[in-house]
């Protein structure tokens, strides 16, 4: 109730404006003509009464484009109509002032002198009233596109989420299949070799893992810390299936843990090097994801001396699922506020930096 009050308040000063700006325009003519005897509340009262006339007739004339827009008759039909019934408006609201003024100075005038008073008074001042009819008209378009603009701002802000929502569902439905598949081999294998401790805590962190991608299953940003929380379970599974050949570390400061990131920013990237790394190489692998803030944008690396891979060249290695997902995710949900870069050479280990907005 309150903006709809002071809606109808804008639009009465806007109006009570126009007035002004008439009654300016007419008062210095008439100095120059009549400077003696020219008075400005003389002039004003006449123009505040046509400014009020169409405030009250704008409503009227703004269901008449809803109902009559101007594209009727393919434009020609809509246009000619408003013209005439711009003529119609204006001309009414002139010969209706005229007769009130001639029927107030003079009682025994005639219908005759009436059309004289009438002919000789208009001149194109009064054109502009049928400018007011356009202008109402104008406002009703630019507000219907602005409502079309926030509509479509608001459908595409629901698409962009619902679209966010569906590749992380996606994202983690990569992750259930083989993932889940070659965790229980691993139980299995614990299991056949008696080390039941092992399976046990093993199937407990895969519960752990589980539980904690209910618990976000909607959620599309999380604290960096609950993040990492995920991370550690994971590769604490990783861990069990590759034993010593997977080292893994973490160095992100305290005040860093609380900021907000996409979420399983981190899994797929730190899969990847895994899978490419520890998996490929005989020797321990070190996967280290590092975090800081750089002017304030959070930096997040994830880093590992396993074999790398070539980026340029005619050896170029093509990017998987797991870092073109990430690429498209982080399009979507930041635009051009991000930066993703990847850094490798063969024999030298891989690199993977990305640069958010920081938002604690």
């Amino acid at each position: 109730m309150p903006r709809r009050w002071a809606k109808i308040a804008l639009i009465v000063c806007l109006w009570a404006f126009m007035g002004l700006v008439l009654s300016v325009e007419i008062y210095f003519n008439r100095r120059v003509t009549e400077p003696a005897t020219v008075s400005f509340l003389h002039i004003a009262a006449p123009q505040y009464q046509r400014a009020a006339l169409w405030m009250l007739l704008a409503p009227a004339i703004l269901w008449l484009r809803r109902r009559i827009p101007l594209h009727t008759g393919n434009w020609w039909g809509g246009v000619s109509l408003h013209a005439a019934l711009s003529f119609l408006l204006m001309a009414a609201y002139y010969l209706g002032r005229i007769l009130f003024h001639v029927l107030r100075e003079c009682d025994s005038c005639s219908l005759m002198e009436f059309w004289t008073v009438a002919q000789k008074s208009f001149f194109g001042r009064n054109l502009v009233d049928m400018a007011f009819y356009w202008a109402v008209l104008a406002y009703g378009y630019v507000t219907e596109l602005q409502q079309r603009y926030k509509q479509e701002e608001v459908k595409a802000a629901q698409l962009e989420s619902q679209l966010a929502q569906t590749e992380l569902k996606a994202l983690k439905q990569q992750l259930h299949p083989h993932f889940l598949f070659n965790t229980m081999n691993t139980i299995a294998v614990l299991v056949r070799e008696k080390k039941n401790d092992e399976a046990v805590q093993l199937l407990a962190n895969l519960s752990a893992l589980l539980r904690a991608l209910l618990d976000h299953s909607r959620v599309q940003e999380v604290p960096l810390r609950t993040e990492l929380d995920f991370l550690t379970r994971y590769v604490e599974i990783q861990q069990a299936r590759f034993s010593d050949r997977l080292r893994f570390r973490v160095g992100i400061p305290p005040e860093v843990l609380d900021a907000r990131i996409p979420n399983l920013l981190l899994q797929p990237l730190v899969e990847n090097a895994i899978l490419h790394g520890v998996a490929t190489k005989a020797e321990p692998v070190t996967v280290e994801v590092t975090g800081r803030l750089v002017e304030g944008s959070l930096q997040l690396e994830v880093r590992d001396d396993g074999p790398g891979f070539a980026t340029h060249g005619p050896n170029r290695v093509k990017e998987g699922i797991g870092l073109t997902n990430t690429r498209e995710r982080l399009a979507r949900l930041y635009g051009d506020r991000h930066r993703i870069t990847v850094q490798s050479e063969p024999g030298r280990g891989a690199a993977i930096t990305i640069v958010l907005p920081y938002r604690p």
